[in-house]
């Protein structure tokens, strides 16, 4: 057999997404590039690995051995990489974190400098719904996540890096709502939600709740930026993030609605199981945050911090 490290990785991230087309995104490759090598991978085996049953790929029990074998000789790969970069005195490795959705507008700006500082380094970053987060970290897959709400039932320590203030807006056709009710205003338009489980969905429940507001009529969307151009296009109002909105306020095309209660503030945290020995490299990007944290929120996130 003469297979490659590059096949072993092709294999591995077809097994791991469970598609072609996905782990084609994953390593910047297009379909056919990762379809040949998948198929030279597979040439040199008399037990097929994969088979295609309608216009899915499914991994055979014999595939799925062969992956297992296959991350763990990239391990030991990356390992060897990491090593050598640690005698020449430099930081090497993967970082994985999740983001919940409207975290996106958070973490890149936390990650720049240390990723310009360590060019060994590579980054993992998972933009996705507060659930898949969680399931991250409870299944250990992750070095840290970015949340706005702790989760109930994990135990986990955490870094506070920033402030999360959320706002009632309308866009730029809502009126002055001035010493008007928030029951008024809701009888107005319907109140935007995120899914169920969402962080953000949980604070406008609270809210709702402790205010004992009346809702008429009410839609559910299942992203941030699904419910900003949603407001945007005049459907209703939403509680909000400002850190997701601050262009279109400088803009005029999105206004805050002042009323009793508002703004709510959280904190963006990350976090990580707790107990967690971290490798090197998440160690040195905890230990980096510590420092620069604040340098950092003052720099890019001076104008929406309260």
């Amino acid at each position: 057999m003469n297979y490659t490290l590059h096949q072993l990785q092709v294999f591995q991230k077809v097994v791991e997404t469970g598609s072609i087309t996905k782990a084609a995104e994953v390593l910047h490759l297009t379909q056919p590039a990762v379809s040949i090598q998948l198929r030279n991978f597979q040439d040199q085996f008399d037990i097929p690995l994969t088979e295609v049953l309608g216009r899915k790929i499914h991994i055979t029990d014999f595939g799925k051995e062969i992956a297992t074998l296959a991350e763990n000789i990239i391990s030991q790969v990356q390992a060897i990489d990491s090593r050598t970069m640690a005698y020449k005195g430099q930081l090497s490795g993967r970082l994985k974190i999740a983001v919940v959705s409207t975290g996106k507008y958070v973490m890149p700006y936390f990650l720049g400098e240390f990723m310009k500082k360590h060019p060994g380094v590579e980054l993992q970053m998972d933009v996705t719904n507060k659930s898949k987060v969680i399931t991250s970290l409870e299944k250990n897959e992750i070095d840290f996540a970015l949340l706005s709400i702790l989760p109930n039932g994990i135990n986990l320590d955490y870094l506070d890096i920033l402030d999360n203030n959320l706002y009632l807006v309308g866009n730029s056709d809502a009126g002055d709502h001035k010493n008007i009710s928030p029951d008024e205003i809701f009888m107005e338009m319907p109140l935007i939600f995120r899914e169920k489980g969402s962080g953000t969905r949980q604070i406008m429940e609270k809210f709702i709740e402790g205010s004992k507001i009346s809702i008429q009529k009410k839609m559910e969307l299942t992203s941030n930026e699904a419910v900003k151009q949603a407001v945007l296009a005049g459907l209703g109002f939403s509680i909000m993030p400002l850190i997701g909105i601050k262009n279109e306020l400088a803009s005029k095309q999105l206004r805050i609605i002042s009323v009793p209660g508002l703004p709510i503030t959280t904190k963006w945290r990350l976090v990580w199981l707790k107990g967690k020995k971290h490798l090197p490299l998440p160690t040195a990007y905890l230990e980096y945050l510590q420092k620069e944290k604040g340098l950092i929120a003052e720099r890019y996130f001076g104008e929406v911090r309260g």
